[in-house]
């Protein structure tokens, strides 16, 4: 008992504290609805006796029956859909010998618009047939997910009034939980059916691509993992001058960080990491950047020069353990930079990009505590990451930073704060060269404000 009475008044002299009156508390509403400030967020939550979107914005908390949706149809859906990824990924894998994984599989380079028919070719391998099924099932999915969650809560806010306005969307945050951050909220809705992709088809793809039945064509998507998470990112975000320095961690330079493996032992090559690279360097010139590349890219080299650069990027492989997501994390030279080692660090920067797979990916065990590298990146104070939920094709990667980075130098100096407007304008651009295959753009997302 008196250890409980010492507890209590431990407990009390910190809540007395500037700053600290909700400590150990559940936070009050009103402290985290500011957090809406850029847009409204969406918790969606799904349990077997109900499912209900709560929608928040800096007004309050309105919730939306989510009548249609399930735990069983969410269960089969992430189920079915992880056994076909699986399956892809492992016959990609076996077939790739020495092109790249976009090769096995028939895409080939980003194709002008023009020219979206000569895309896909003839299916005439395991893994070709993989990702056929991969599509397919995508197109099932984000159909789905438009017609159980997304339709509802747009047309709640007000967002499915007459035709989309690609020039003057809002923002949106989604924060999924369940097996529903397994899933790609921010891709919902109805694409064309993948099957016969001939040129006589692809044509009317692209006439319908902007029809707005996609959560796409209505909104830019975030993701945040908490409200906290991104009250504290908005918060920073807002405050003058650069990232500020804590204790522990010295000031951030305004110097973009180059982490670069085209190749790791065990793993297939990735050979646009390169291009990636030059892409960087060309953006990023002299001093402005640091390279840790090949052997040089070790955890010890980018563990101490993380917290001393305002900017990060990484081309390598990633990895997530859907039973142990914290273990998870992004392959280097030597071992793994692990989701728990990120989470162990506090530090305030402003940008990363993910180019590595399953960097946004949680895990199926603790599925409502979303763990992942992406999260854990804004937890520990990073305003803007850019990652994907899966497997991602190394030269889709290589073109997606081509293009984010070159909206996000237009001005002649970064702007990251762009850096959800930047990723929707290069996935616009891969959904016309590639209308029928979401494979290739749905796993890239962004986290933070």
């Amino acid at each position: 008992m008196a250890l409980a009475r010492e507890w209590d008044d431990l407990v009390e002299q910190a809540r007395r504290l500037p700053g600290f009156a909700d400590f150990l508390r559940t936070p009050r509403t009103s402290t985290l609805l500011p957090a809406a400030a850029g847009g409204p967020v969406v918790y969606v939550n799904v349990s077997r006796w109900r499912c209900d979107a709560l929608i928040v914005t800096t007004d309050g908390v309105e919730r939306v029956q989510l009548v249609r949706l399930n735990a069983a149809d969410v269960v089969e859906r992430v189920r079915r859909h992880l056994f076909l990824r699986r399956e892809f990924e492992v016959t990609a894998a076996a077939a790739q010998r020495g092109g790249t994984v976009a090769d096995v599989v028939g895409l080939g380079p980003p194709v002008p618009p023009d020219a979206v028919g000569s895309a896909v070719p003839s299916v005439g391998s395991a893994a070709r047939r993989a990702r056929r099924a991969l599509d397919a099932d995508l197109h099932g999915l984000t159909g789905w997910l438009w017609d159980v969650l997304a339709q509802p809560v747009l047309h709640r806010l007000g967002l499915l009034d007459g035709p989309p306005d690609r020039d003057n969307r809002p923002r949106l945050w989604w924060c999924p939980t369940g097996l529903l951050t397994l899933l790609p909220l921010h891709a919902a809705g109805h694409y064309d059916d993948p099957v016969g992709t001939g040129p006589g088809t692809s044509a009317s793809a692209g006439d319908r691509a902007g029809a707005g039945l996609t959560v796409a064509d209505r909104v830019v998507s975030s993701y945040t993992p908490t409200l906290r998470a991104l009250l504290r990112a908005t918060a920073a975000e807002t405050d003058a001058g650069p990232p500020s320095a804590s204790a522990s961690q010295p000031p951030a330079d305004p110097r973009m960080l180059i982490v670069s493996l085209p190749s790791a032992q065990g793993r297939p090559s990735l050979p646009y990491a390169e291009s990636e690279r030059d892409v960087l360097q060309r953006h990023f010139p002299g001093e402005q950047h640091t390279l840790l590349e090949g052997d040089a890219a070790t955890r010890a080299a980018v563990e101490t020069a993380l917290p001393r650069h305002r900017w990060a990027h990484f081309s390598c492989h990633g990895d997530q353990q859907l039973g142990d997501p914290s273990s998870g994390g992004l392959v280097l030279h030597d071992r793994m930079l692990r989701i728990a080692d990120i989470g162990a660090s506090h530090t305030t920067r402003e940008f990363a990009f993910l180019a590595a797979c399953r960097t946004a990916t949680g895990g199926v065990n603790l599925p409502d505590e979303t763990i992942s590298l992406a999260a854990a990146l804004q937890h520990t104070g990073y305003r803007h990451v850019l990652a994907s939920l899966w497997s991602v094709y190394d030269l889709v990667a290589a073109r997606v930073s081509t293009l984010v980075y070159d909206e996000l130098m237009a001005s002649g100096v970064f702007e990251p704060h762009r850096s959800a407007a930047a990723l929707d304008a290069a996935i616009a651009e891969l959904r016309r060269a590639y209308p029928y295959n979401l494979s290739v753009w749905t796993p890239f997302t962004h986290t933070g404000t």
